[in-house]
């Protein structure tokens, strides 16, 4: 497994335009090495890195002042499920995510992604374009509330209020302040247990069975 992103073609038997529901399929076949993750983005197989052992202090110290809040028969968790958006063919696994128990009374390997009230990623070199492109927009249109936690910026920035069209409002702090959680979560989040020290970060693997739609580049920049 690199650190570098690399293209591969999808080994295991698809088509080569494999449809969503066959790229989910691929997923649920794959070995993923222990400590990664697979997630279906723009018509590709991203496998990158879980999370990182330093942040483990933070997505504990997040999920433990969630909890308290959380919409009634919701969960907050950090175990690493694929929740999936059929009518934006993605399936994510957000580094941390409430959602309805009920989701999760199903045989199957992918939650509905409408069971989200929140998700959260802790975003790094190598996954900050699609936490803030692809999966910004994706959360936008169905999540309740989606916290970006910029590990390398030392900041979090908290989306609400989705729409067709992505989030209508943003607030934005630095590590340290206390920051505002909406509806239907409504408390003030205590981010000072998010500073650590800022060091450079792991790249993840990508395996694809299509070509890059060239909207890889650079840090997004939502509107507030």
């Amino acid at each position: 497994m690199t650190e570098r992103p690399t293209a591969i073609d999808a080994a295991i038997d698809a088509p080569a335009t494999g449809s969503f529901e066959e790229m989910l399929r691929i997923v649920e076949e794959m070995d993923t090495p222990v400590g990664y993750k697979a997630e279906v983005i723009r018509g590709k197989i991203v496998v990158s890195p879980w999370s990182k052992l330093r942040y483990k202090r933070v997505m504990k110290a997040l999920r433990l002042q969630l909890e308290p809040h959380v919409p009634e028969g919701h969960d907050a968790d950090v175990a690493p499920f694929l929740f999936r958006f059929p009518g934006f063919e993605r399936g994510f696994g957000p580094g941390l995510h409430v959602a309805d128990e009920a989701a999760f009374d199903d045989e199957g390997r992918h939650a509905d992604a409408t069971a989200l009230s929140l998700a959260a990623e802790l975003t790094s070199d190598s996954t900050k374009d699609v936490d803030w492109l692809d999966k910004m927009d994706t959360y936008g249109r169905i999540v309740p509330v989606y916290l970006l936690l910029d590990m390398k910026m030392q900041e979090i920035n908290v989306f609400w209020d989705p729409s067709p069209k992505g989030y209508r409002s943003r607030t934005n702090v630095p590590f340290g302040r206390p920051v505002r959680v909406p509806a239907p979560f409504d408390f003030e989040l205590d981010t000072s247990a998010f500073i650590i020290e800022a060091k450079a970060e792991a790249q993840g693997t990508v395996v694809g069975n299509s070509d890059d739609d060239g909207n890889d580049a650079g840090r997004g920049t939502p509107d507030a």
